[in-house]
């Protein structure tokens, strides 16, 4: 099993990701993250593309309760 990622790991992340990345980053197993997505259970919005699953990295920071590296509002006050 993978470790698990860091805070700035999970800030460094791309715009979307993987399942199987967002569930390294929760501490659930590839298997489990697939029927939690399949059964609409997922704890994060899951963006479905094909046959592919992609998690948009600023929900996966908000449910873990990590700020975004950047913020629209944050960004536009600035």
């Amino acid at each position: 099993m993978n470790s698990a990622l860091t805070a700035d790991e999970l800030r460094a992340l791309p715009a979307t990701i993987d399942l199987p990345t967002a569930a390294r980053a929760l501490g659930l197993g590839r298997t489990k993250a697939y029927e939690l997505a399949r059964l609409g259970q997922f704890p994060c919005r899951i963006l479905r593309i094909g046959s592919s699953y992609r998690i948009p990295t600023q929900d996966l920071l908000r449910y873990l309760g990590l700020d975004p590296p950047f913020s629209r509002e944050r960004d536009l006050k600035d």
